[in-house]
């Protein structure tokens, strides 16, 4: 080619280059503009023409990233996020891992999600007391907690209709006088092909009346508080409905200041009083969400802030009512707020729970709600509402009206034009109904007779079986099959004990075994061999026949580790029972009806929290930590006790778990868990708990218990000045009833 024409198509190219890269840089531009403004679906436009252009800037990548989460487009987000970190490693960003992680989990990929937060841990190691290495852990741990919490149930909320949702977001508020009062960012032309995101639409309150069959009308605005120049939402009335809470807001800058208004309400108007004083409205800070609560007769006012003095983000605090419109000085809720948003406070004060939601505390994905109970003075750390309260998405302003639960939620579902989780809608759980049928007895009715009988039976087990080095809490392993080979290896560890040892100190460590092996381990298995028979006999003649087992295990092995080891151990004495004499026992497990012997299970798998602590859990020394008689004795299952229900009136109440593993402790946190306990009988129970630990506080959602209904026992423990492995236990029993239900909260402070 000639000199001139590669000049001249030098020169073209270069001015091309120059003249793309111009026009780049000005579809960046305006697209940051656009992100700025809250615009995200015109952002994305932007970013989509620029990276048409330019496919391999990380940068661009990132900024397509973030606005595709930020516009809650979980699913691009992740392949997004996903293509940056491919190309940079998060040597430019280093939090390109943990936002991929946080998409992986809203996207319900729970798997995915825990290994990529692994991986940023371990990315960030050298930057661990930064923000991005911190989340990152407690990301770890949410997840695994997921993972753990997933549940097969049916979902049980309703999406409420087009009267009240739209395709822009909704968030629900309270409901007075059959109306519902929620919030919405609608435009002024429902055009269903357009989602709204710019920040020039105003979030304004709207209400849907409830009519005589239980459907909501069509929405409509709240023609007494509009004020075209302001957002206004999150609204809340005074316990005794005289005023309305709610915050409004201006954009300056498209940065939102907020601020908690009061209105007086009557004959279904609303008049605008007064905004609340300095010491609710802090100068220079936001306040809003404000929900009126009645806490053990007082009132208090609800909020949320990112005012001084708070923990971080927008935090919730509470102030006393002084008179409705001032009030006393607000108290930030530490136990409860996080370094991220808590939001959407609602108090229940029948069973004296505060819900929130939250990104930080163990969760499904987005924000979750949570709930905190309030016991003597007192909130507890949050639980988790699980699902299907929460989702993968974004669920928050729970509250319930009655027994009908109202909350938003962006999950999947909800009505959208481009983005399936673009925007949140309301949706509501009603109370199941009960087909009630009368039943005629004609004889007498007989107290319940309830007979315990406490062995207990203790069955030993080799070092970490069965199914050694696994997480699995079942196995397909029957008991007396994991006894035998026990059997075959005594030999072995009687050899292994000594090693190491002078001849004195073996002979006796071995006399120590020979005893072990034959008053216990022996023992225990010719005893179950006995005890089938009598569980049989009582099964055939239609009794109701439950065994208690305990689980426990040596210190070797982490915590958790053996909590799932322990759950391996009572799964091969259930596999006995199905197993033993050809499986004579199978109809009694299966057993469907009530005019049958049943045989039932209920266990507690202790772990090593309730081993003796002076057992050696030093891997490397062997004969004390495996092989020793008092490593042995701490590998074992119990029988504890056989209740045998003989006719319809028996103990009267029943429950699912018995023990409460709390992981992840931390000395001095208040610690929280919560039972379930049922009330079986065909009359009304009281409920009765006692306990003997100064460190406990328990509160019962329910001390009268009708037939079939449940109680919801709420636990506080104490652990100030404690540290390492704890066991704590309470008791409920029923007044004039023999027999009582034992639970145990375990935790291992660190």
């Amino acid at each position: 080619m000639p000199r001139l024409y590669l000049i001249l198509f030098s020169f073209l190219f270069c001015s091309l280059t120059g003249f793309s890269q111009n026009k780049i840089k000005k579809l960046i531009s305006f697209a940051d503009e656009q992100f700025e403004q809250g615009d995200y679906y015109y952002a994305l436009d932007y970013y989509k023409q620029a990276l048409e252009k330019d496919s391999n800037s990380v940068d661009l990548l990132w900024k397509y990233a973030e606005t595709q989460r930020a516009y809650k487009n979980y699913v691009e987000a992740e392949k997004y996020y996903a293509k940056v970190y491919a190309r940079e490693q998060t040597t430019k960003y280093e939090n390109s891992l943990l936002n991929l992680g946080l998409m992986q989990k809203q996207n319900g990929h729970y798997a995915q999600a825990l290994k990529t937060f692994k991986l940023s841990v371990k990315k960030l190691t050298s930057k661990n007391s930064s923000w991005y290495y911190k989340k990152s852990e407690k990301e770890v741990i949410s997840t695994q907690w997921a993972l753990k919490n997933l549940s097969i149930s049916k979902d049980t909320l309703i999406h409420l209709p087009r009267t009240v949702n739209s395709y822009d977001a909704e968030f629900p508020h309270d409901f007075k006088d059959k109306k519902l009062v929620f919030s919405s960012l609608k435009a002024d032309s429902l055009n269903q092909e357009e989602e709204v995101y710019s920040q020039s639409y105003r979030n304004k309150l709207f209400y849907s009346k409830m009519d005589s069959v239980g459907e909501f009308e069509p929405y409509q605005i709240n023609e007494d508080l509009f004020n075209p120049e302001n957002n206004y939402g999150n609204g809340s009335f005074s316990t005794d409905g005289s005023k309305f809470y709610y915050s409004t807001c201006n954009d300056n800058g498209f940065s939102y200041t907020c601020r908690i208004v009061v209105a007086d309400y009557s004959n279904g108007k609303y008049t605008v009083l007064d905004t609340l004083g300095p010491n609710i409205n802090q100068k220079g800070k936001n306040s809003t969400m404000p929900r009126f609560a009645d806490v053990d007769g007082v009132d208090y006012l609800f909020f949320c802030s990112n005012r001084r003095g708070g923990v971080g983000g927008l935090d919730i605090w509470m102030a006393e009512s002084i008179n409705g419109i001032e009030f006393k000085e607000p108290r930030n809720l530490t136990i409860i707020n996080t370094h991220e948003n808590e939001i959407s406070p609602w108090y229940d004060d029948g069973e004296s729970k505060l819900y929130f939601s939250s990104t930080w505390h163990n969760g499904f994905g987005g924000h979750d709600v949570h709930y905190s109970v309030y016991v003597d003075g007192t909130f507890s750390s949050p639980l988790n509402a699980l699902e299907p309260i929460n989702s993968p998405a974004n669920d928050t302003y729970y509250f319930r009206h009655h027994d009908t639960t109202y909350m938003a939620s962006n999950r999947l579902g909800s009505y959208y034009a481009k983005n399936p989780t673009c925007c949140s809608d309301i949706y509501a759980e009603y109370p199941e109904i009960e087909l009630i049928t009368e039943e005629v007895i004609t004889d007498t009715i007989i107290m319940e007779e309830i007979v315990t009988k406490i062995l207990p039976i203790t069955l030993y087990f080799r070092n970490d079986e069965p199914d050694a080095s696994t997480l699995r809490t079942t196995t397909k392993q029957n008991y007396m099959n994991t006894y035998k080979l026990y059997v075959d290896r005594y030999d072995y560890y009687k050899k292994e004990v000594t090693k190491g040892l002078e001849e004195s100190e073996s002979k006796q460590l071995v006399n120590e075994l020979e005893v072990f092996f034959k008053e216990q381990v022996d023992r225990g298995a010719t005893d179950l061999e006995a005890f089938k028979s009598l569980v049989l006999d009582e099964l055939k003649t239609g009794s109701t026949v439950s065994l208690f087992i305990r689980g426990f295990a040596s210190p070797v092995a982490n915590t958790a580790y053996n909590v799932n080891l322990t759950k391996r151990r009572i799964s091969s004495l259930m596999n006995y029972f199905k197993e033993v004499d050809e499986g004579v026992f199978k109809e009694y497990i299966n057993a469907d009806s009530d005019d049958k012997g049943k045989l039932m299970f209920s266990f507690a798998p202790f772990g090593e929290y309730a081993a003796d602590q002076s057992t050696s859990d030093d891997i490397v020394i062997q004969n004390e930590s495996v092989f020793s008689k008092s490593a042995g004795i701490e590998r074992k299952i119990e029988i504890e006790s056989m209740t045998i229900k003989r006719n319809r009136f028996s103990f009267p109440l029943e429950t699912e778990n018995h023990v409460a593993n709390i992981l992840n402790g931390k000395t001095g946190d208040l610690l929280s868990a919560e039972f379930s306990i049922k009330n079986t009988s065909n009359t009304d129970i009281r409920m009765l708990i006692s306990h003997k630990d100064e460190g406990l506080k328990i509160k019962q959602s329910n001390v009268e218990l009708k037939p079939n209904q449940s109680s919801t026992i709420t636990v506080l423990f104490d652990t100030n000045g404690l540290n390492g492995h704890q066991s704590k236990s309470f008791e409920v029993s029923a007044e004039d009833y023999e027999g009582s239900s034992q639970f145990f909260i375990n935790t291992e402070l660190k």
